[in-house]
């Protein structure tokens, strides 16, 4: 069979068994020498660049995305994500398309502030960093920043460092759930940001997402708990102890927590400028807010007399 024959066959296998098709030609240019010009054109000359070897292979590993519902980043390793080319396995979840504008939210909100230098130049850190995607994003974008990332799964923390390393970023990675490792560095009232993409997924949804999701990806980097709010609640308490006076918090939820998670914000009473903000397709995705007070300022006010 030659390249054509096995394309052809599993465009239609794609169809037949509801994967995206896209998803094909993603692996064939990352598992061969191939570009888009050469699938657009249907090249003849493919036929004799592909090796009978490099075809079994790739039939090998389509296979499997089709029998196994194994994501194919996961197949290949890698995934795209903003302008990263980002390695990836089963120990970290696949960082989505939708995540990406998490960056852009924080640079426009930094644009805006009147404290822009103080975010420019302060610690920032990212709960819960996965393959390191916003991390590293936050570095690219923040060169005179501090960036600190932490994480609970020590394979995760592995893949981050890798990822980090590839494009030249200085973050310090912190084994431990959320924010105890910053309490050992003595990081309380020192963070210009907190950012997270948290485990947000109610339990009981867990396991009726895509088989691709629910038998794949690291179910510690999906469930929220009951209501999926369990992390984001610790965030949202927390966070006050380690930010500075007008810090920004900022997290992503699934669609029909906005109203939720800004009642935990305005509750909480130490937050201010909550925002709702959209993703792609409009659903509300992520909510940001300023810390008001960081706790040292309050706690200099309460033993002032004069206030």
């Amino acid at each position: 069979m030659n390249f054509w024959e096995w394309y052809d066959r599993n465009l239609l296998a794609a169809k037949q068994n509801d994967v995206p098709v896209y998803e094909l030609d993603w692996l064939v240019l990352r598992q061969t020498q191939l570009d888009k010009l050469d699938l657009r054109l249907r090249s003849p000359n493919i036929t004799q660049k592909i090796m009978p070897s490099a075809l079994a292979n790739l039939d090998r590993l389509w296979h499997q995305r089709l029998s196994d519902r194994i994501p194919v980043q996961y197949l290949t390793g890698s995934v795209t994500w903003r302008d990263l080319e980002l390695a990836v396995t089963p120990a970290v979840l696949i960082p989505r398309p939708e995540t990406e504008l998490i960056i852009d939210i924080v640079a426009e909100l930094v644009a805006q502030s009147s404290q822009a230098e103080a975010y420019h130049n302060g610690i920032w850190v990212d709960l819960g960093t996965g393959s390191g995607a916003i991390a590293i994003a936050l570095a690219r974008h923040f060169p005179q920043g501090q960036i600190h990332a932490v994480d609970l799964s020590e394979s995760a923390l592995e893949i981050a460092q890798i990822n980090a390393d590839k494009y030249g970023r200085q973050i310090q990675f912190h084994h431990g759930s959320w924010f105890e490792p910053l309490a050992k560095l003595k990081l309380q009232n020192k963070l210009a940001a907190v950012v997270s993409n948290p485990p947000y997924i109610p339990s009981h949804e867990v396991l009726k997402l895509q088989p691709e999701v629910t038998n794949h990806e690291p179910h510690s980097a999906l469930d929220g708990g009951k209501d999926g709010l369990d992390d984001i609640r610790n965030l949202v308490n927390a966070a006050p102890e380690y930010l500075i006076s007008g810090g920004l918090w900022i997290v992503e939820m699934m669609a029909g927590q906005a109203e939720t998670v800004r009642s935990l914000l305005q509750i909480n009473g130490s937050y201010s400028n909550i925002q709702v903000h959209q993703d792609y397709a409009g659903i509300e995705r992520f909510v940001s807010a300023n810390l008001t007070y960081s706790y040292s300022h309050l706690n200099e006010d309460k033993s002032n007399p004069k206030n």
